[in-house]
């Protein structure tokens, strides 16, 4: 069982940063993982994404990459993202990173990250940028130029749907491509009739429940696969 959440402070890049930590219960040493936002913010969604960690055996902090900004309206939401920064979105999860490493009951050599949408776009660009991390579990962000694909240090399990609009074919063929061709070891998992969003369970028209309950199953499976040895 997870003890309580809490909101943290982490130090980046000269400046300071907020998230949302949640462990386990006990003594440890977990394995942790970093959960991204969606484009809405560091919402309940989120938090219970991090909660649901915990409760199978990670340290789990959520970064709160819009500094307490939170929306349910996707015009705002677009605009935040567009206006977030991307080398400072990182370099604020390089000190989330830093920030879960350093607690004494984690496991600093078992780091992993998953993000949704926007954070699933953070998800994989994580990995190609800090070494700490050891798997990633990106849902449905978006896949940068194939050569930036060249530094990923990672394995990466990457989902999407065969219905999104957004993050189509065109972009995870060319993180399949990207695997093959570099040599990094990755799957990515499509699954039909899912669009974009198919896990957040808080917005009907979006969900997919049976894709959502198989990338679950499958990100513990390859999480606890690199994480747990």
């Amino acid at each position: 069982m997870p003890a309580d959440g809490k909101m943290v402070e982490y130090s980046f890049d000269g400046g300071s940063a907020k998230g949302y930590f949640v462990s386990p219960e006990g003594q440890g040493p977990f394995p942790g993982v970093i959960v991204i936002q969606e484009w809405w913010g560091l919402n309940d969604h989120i938090k219970d994404i991090a909660s649901r960690f915990a409760a199978e055996g990670y340290a789990a902090l959520a970064p709160d990459l819009y500094d307490g900004v939170v929306t349910k309206d996707s015009g705002e939401a677009g605009k935040l993202m567009q206006n977030l920064d991307q080398q400072r979105a990182l370099k604020n999860l390089d000190g989330a990173v830093d920030y879960l490493a350093a607690q004494p009951n984690i496991n600093s050599d078992h780091l992993a990250v998953t993000g949704f949408c926007m954070g699933g776009t953070y998800a994989l660009l994580l990995a190609c940028e800090n070494a700490k991390i050891k798997a990633s579990a990106p849902f449905y962000g978006d896949v940068p130029e194939k050569n930036k694909l060249k530094t990923l240090s990672a394995p990466v399990l990457f989902f999407a749907g065969d219905q999104d609009q957004w993050i189509n074919a065109d972009k995870w063929k060319r993180l399949e491509s990207a695997l093959v061709d570099f040599d990094k070891e990755g799957e990515v998992k499509v699954y039909k009739g899912a669009g974009h969003a198919f896990f957040n369970d808080t917005r009907p028209e979006a969900y997919n429940k049976q894709a959502a309950q198989d990338a679950w199953q499958r990100t513990l499976h390859f999480f606890a696969s690199y994480l747990k040895k």
